[in-house]
């Protein structure tokens, strides 16, 4: 499965992004001169310019990418993870939270990422030499395939529902809980905790390995607990998809 003339340009204008944020430092500066050298103002009230950057969740850039229904948005977050982690330093353990609004979506994600039938993770096999691992929220709580030795040399997905990070329901927050299963980053957590110190949860982990993240509907996620919830993952990165951007969205 090829891109789009469109969709290529779209993974060109987040590859430019990225090179400006190497280059300044300053993922805030870096999505002005982007703008800049498109003819756009940013900050001016007029005809020809956008509002400035939303600096929502701190510390790392949060980019939004304007795809019309039925647009292929999907594929083109497919593509993006080898574009963005091309910026990122190649020792860095390669993990992906990739979060969805419903059951729905959650299975058909699953199951495009997951089955070598499919175009979408046949294309993540060629960009990462068949090294790709797509887990669910219950593969990831029993350790199931992820320790802290098998994310050095693979690409891995967490695929996740937002109520499994924001929710009250007790199953949901069992990602929360200490969790033995998860043991072998044990001395990750000793190195580099910042977070909830006492306690080997899964978002604990996830957390310290500061994920790359990527927003399905992003437009959903615009609440104080779903803000609280991104700024908790603590990722490098966070790459949103929507057709309806909301006003807050570094498009």
């Amino acid at each position: 499965m090829e891109l789009k003339p469109y969709q290529s340009r779209v993974l060109q204008d987040i590859d430019h992004y990225f090179e400006l944020v190497d280059k300044y430092q300053n993922y805030v500066q870096a999505f002005t001169i982007f703008w800049n050298e498109k003819g756009l103002e940013v900050w001016q009230l007029s005809a020809k310019s956008l509002p400035a950057y939303r600096d929502t969740i701190h510390g790392c850039p949060h980019i939004t990418t304007k795809v019309p229904t039925a647009g292929g948005k999907t594929f083109i977050a497919t593509n993006a993870i080898k574009t963005i982690l091309d910026h990122l330093d190649p020792l860095k353990p390669k993990v992906v939270v990739w979060l969805v609004p419903s059951v729905t979506i959650l299975e058909q994600t699953i199951h495009q990422l997951s089955s070598s039938e499919h175009p979408y993770r046949q294309k993540l096999d060629l960009l990462f030499q068949n090294r790709v691992q797509i887990y669910t929220k219950e593969q990831l709580l029993n350790g199931a395939g992820f320790s802290f030795d098998t994310i050095q040399w693979q690409l891995s997905i967490i695929v996740m529902s937002y109520d499994s990070f924001r929710s009250k329901n007790k199953d949901n927050r069992k990602i929360y809980e200490d969790n033995s299963n998860l043991s072998s980053f044990a001395w990750l957590m000793k190195q580099t905790i910042s977070w909830n110190e006492d306690s080997l949860s899964a978002m604990n982990v996830i957390h310290n390995l500061r994920p790359i993240v990527i927003v399905d509907e992003a437009h959903n996620t615009t609440s104080d607990l779903s803000i609280e919830m991104l700024q908790n993952l603590n990722p490098c990165c966070i790459l949103d998809l929507t057709a309806t951007p909301r006003e807050n969205a570094n498009i």
